[in-house]
């Protein structure tokens, strides 16, 4: 059918049913987040039951998410979103296998059009082998070979112990030691100004001052494939700042899927603000949805105020112009 398309975004997803009639049950397609598939149901008897599940699977089954979650469900009496009506549910956790393992009984007649929206605050499992529950996200990615952990390995001794280092960067609060090679290979602006230096001397010497010690130490551990996801995420703004100026692409492009990644009501119109600053047109676009196709506005009222006084004139008409299109 038609409504039984679920639509996700970071860690929402939003299901929209254009009819729903006093005795009817309904279930949603399959969609997916994390490393599930999941389903929503939705039954009225005396109340609005709404069950949330991941999908039968082996990895449901071996794997079953420990879902920390919110859910929210509104009516609208017309295509307008000012006259959405909401009901909202508690903080929920558990662990969820079947379909029976969550419902959510709702006290209210709501008939017609309903948007049912799950906001996932956080996602756990337990190892296969046993031990202790860990969350999902961040992710360390896939697992790297024998020879790729060999090299990384050799790359990690090669920044930290400053073996043959023939560079020192000066950063606004300390000095640090790395490899032209290395920097050359990863940037082409670093490799532009080598090749344009004739003055050995300078060309040893480069000055990054507006970046920390800290912040520059994970830049290079960017660069040289050894950086930690928890100094990542902890540095990825000024990370995505060294990114544009350096013109490391790959780099700009994983801080703005990390940025997207844990969008929520309280840093999106932060978020907003740096996606136009750095020009990440996926982050943008995100924040905009998350704002207005999945009705988050509402929640940054109180905030929004002060963000429009402080916002670009262009980024304020951009947002008005998404609001216009909405309401079409």
């Amino acid at each position: 059918m038609g409504d039984s398309k679920v639509e996700t975004i970071s860690r929402l997803a939003q299901w929209k049913i254009d009819n729903f009639g006093p005795c009817s049950y309904k279930k949603s397609d399959p969609f997916k987040l994390g490393i599930w598939n999941w389903c929503l149901s939705i039954e009225r008897n005396r109340y609005l039951y709404i069950h949330l599940f991941p999908e039968p699977s082996r990895v449901s089954k071996e794997q079953p998410p420990i879902a920390r979650f919110i859910l929210r469900v509104s009516s609208t009496a017309s295509s307008s979103s000012s006259s959405r009506r909401f009901y909202i549910s508690p903080v929920h956790e558990r662990v969820l296998r079947t379909c029976d393992d969550f419902v959510w009984p709702v006290d209210t007649t709501f008939l017609g059009r309903l948007i049912i929206d799950v906001e996932f605050l956080d996602l756990k499992i337990y190892p296969l082998n046993g031990g202790e529950t860990s969350s999902i996200w961040p992710s360390d990615g896939k697992l790297q070979s024998v020879a790729t952990q060999n090299t990384l390995r050799c790359l990690s001794r090669m920044l930290d112990e400053a073996i043959h280092a023939d560079l020192t960067i000066i950063t606004s609060d300390g000095t640090l030691k790395a490899h032209k090679a290395v920097m050359t290979a990863t940037s082409p602006v670093f490799e532009a100004s080598y090749h344009d230096s004739d003055n050995e001397k300078e060309s040893s010497t480069i000055h990054i001052e507006n970046m920390s010690q800290e912040s520059c130490t994970a830049l290079l551990s960017y660069m040289y494939g050894t950086i930690k996801p928890e100094d990542f995420w902890k540095h990825r703004l000024a990370l995505l700042g060294a990114a544009k100026k350096y013109e490391i692409s790959d780099l700009k492009d994983a801080c703005e899927e990390s940025l997207l990644e844990d969008l929520n009501s309280g840093n999106v119109l932060e978020r907003l603000n740096e996606a136009w600053m750095y020009q990440l047109h996926k982050l943008k676009k995100g924040c905009f949805a998350f704002l207005f196709d999945f009705g988050k506005i509402y929640d940054v009222r109180d905030e929004i105020n002060t963000f429009f006084r402080h916002a670009e004139r262009e980024l304020m008409l951009e947002m008005f112009q998404e609001v216009l299109t909405i309401w079409k």
